[in-house]
């Protein structure tokens, strides 16, 4: 694997995440301005979001993971082959086996998650749950030796992209068009994308010399 497929992997599927976390946001105004509001009291509105910045956003942090749960970018992990008799989360795993690790349905898994099919980034406030394979019931990137090698890069492509479009600008749907009428029909391929193209109208949040 060279540099240019690490960039292509954490490009297409950063920017795919993203997409998602807007028609969810776009669904439930309440928490795109909730998260606007952690932005303002964080950063204040004389300057876009830096890298430092992250470690004070929680609640934005929250739904970068619920947005990976709920649409992780690729539903089956690469195969994995044991390569001798193992015990992995409460399984004996006999060696030889080839396992297919389904992403998509253990996030909307009901005896791990409550109301699993809601966008709800409070779940995630106050529990340290992150996204690097270290808790079995989130797992947008893999696990272990051979997760995504590119999830470093993704995640803060995510990060900045996501932080600084709701800092920068108030997103709502076009007129005579409510959150119900958003479809969260998915096409699946190499990335999981949605099916039905989204349009919003944007506007400025920033002072204007901020945007030149």
């Amino acid at each position: 694997m060279n540099f240019k497929d690490l960039l292509a992997g954490g490009t297409d599927t950063s920017a795919t995440t993203v997409e998602w976390a807007f028609y969810e946001l776009l669904r439930q105004p309440k928490i795109m301005k909730k998260a606007q509001q952690e932005l303002d009291l964080v950063i204040s509105q004389d300057r876009w979001v830096q890298e430092k910045d992250y470690t004070q956003l929680p609640y934005i942090e929250s739904i970068i993971k619920e947005t990976l749960r709920l649409h992780p970018v690729s539903t089956m992990l690469p195969p994995r082959i044991a390569l001798e008799d193992c015990h992995v989360a409460g399984y004996d795993i006999p060696k030889g086996t080839i396992l297919m690790v389904n992403t998509w349905s253990i996030g909307r898994n009901s005896q791990h998650w409550e109301s699993p099919e809601e966008f709800i980034p409070e779940r995630f406030e106050g529990k340290n749950i992150d996204v690097t394979g270290q808790h079995f019931a989130l797992l947008p990137f893999g696990a272990g030796r051979r997760k995504c090698p590119g999830y470093s890069l993704g995640i803060r492509i995510i990060r900045a992209t996501l932080a600084n479009l709701l800092h920068g600008f108030n997103w709502r749907l076009p007129n005579g068009m409510s959150p119900e009428d958003i479809s969260m029909d998915e096409i699946y391929g190499l990335t999981t994308h949605p099916k039905v193209a989204l349009e919003v109208m944007m506007e400025p949040r920033l002072p204007n010399h901020l945007y030149k």
